[in-house]
């Protein structure tokens, strides 16, 4: 659920070459998307038990563990030049992570983690001047206006949490930049990462005195948080050393399409055949602006 979807991605710089080995890369890219969309399915079977804010919780306190051990961050020597924008990301990494559950629970997996894609989509077609990104933001638009046309069982209230989750992933792209050239390696990410998970820390504790969760809900709980933060995460670091950034980002577009399979296979979300052409339409102006870029 990029989710989640909701990790962050490693940075690549100008000067790396990655080693290429398609192969490997491949198989990777599809473990990385297949780890981060089962591990929301598998979140969210423990919605009944903690609810899309507990099974949040929970996740937030596996990522800040994975990333506070990976990055390892010196905060004690951050200036508020570097703070401020950490506090923002990790506001903004709570509430993504937070309206794209609550989205999920409401509308299905698939359906809102289309929604969500259309934030990075956004920020790459924005600052596209080409007549194809035109013709792609289009074509966006048009799947978007088919997921949310007015019907009987509309949900409208899980279409605008799934619609906000996409807001809040490209402000966490835009502010994971900012933090990247102000803090060295991932510091920045592992203290928003910590701070997201204090913020939920009471939230927790006020969900386990009035729903006691049981055994199983935890488990599926930290299941997700490993699945949709930890794997993806490494997964990501180790893509990128086999495949030139382009690709990565063109893989990256299928994430819509294994959450449409994975909720259909694990969480029996069936979607309709307008729900899978607008899904398809998503992707596939995404995919068309990635490989036509040059450079």
């Amino acid at each position: 659920m990029r989710t989640a979807p909701a990790r962050p991605v490693p940075a690549v710089h100008p000067g790396d070459r990655p080693v290429r080995r398609p192969l490997a890369g491949v198989v990777t890219m599809a473990g990385s998307g297949l780890s981060n969309q089962v591990g929301a399915a598998i979140g969210a079977l423990a919605f009944p038990v903690l609810g899309p804010v507990g099974v949040v919780a929970v996740r937030q306190y596996v990522a800040a563990v994975v990333l506070l051990a990976v990055g390892r961050p010196r905060m004690r020597e951050f200036t508020w030049r570097q703070w401020w924008p950490v506090l923002l990301l990790a506001l903004v990494f709570g509430t993504m992570n937070l309206s794209l559950y609550t989205a999920v629970d409401r509308i299905g997996l698939g359906l809102a983690v289309t929604l969500e894609f259309l934030g990075p989509l956004s920020i790459a077609l924005a600052a596209a001047r080409r007549r194809v990104d035109a013709c792609c933001a289009v074509l966006a638009a048009a799947g978007v206006v088919t997921l949310m046309r007015p019907q009987p069982s509309a949900d409208y209230l899980g279409m605008g949490l799934g619609l906000l989750a996409a807001v809040c992933w490209a402000s966490y792209i835009l502010l994971n930049r900012t933090v990247g050239r102000r803090i060295p390696g991932a510091q920045g990410s592992a203290t928003a990462a910590g701070i997201s998970a204090l913020m939920f820390l009471p939230v927790g504790l006020l969900i386990a005195v009035h729903r006691p969760p049981t055994v199983e809900a935890l488990a599926c709980a930290a299941a997700a948080g490993v699945l949709s933060s930890a794997v993806p995460y490494l997964a990501d670091l180790l893509t990128l050393r086999h495949v030139p950034a382009q690709t990565f980002g063109l893989f990256m577009s299928i994430n819509p399409v294994l959450a449409a399979a994975v909720g259909w296979v694990v969480l029996g979300q069936r979607l309709g055949p307008l729900e899978w052409a607008a899904i398809g339409a998503v992707v596939a102006a995404n995919a068309v602006s990635i490989a036509t870029r040059r450079g």
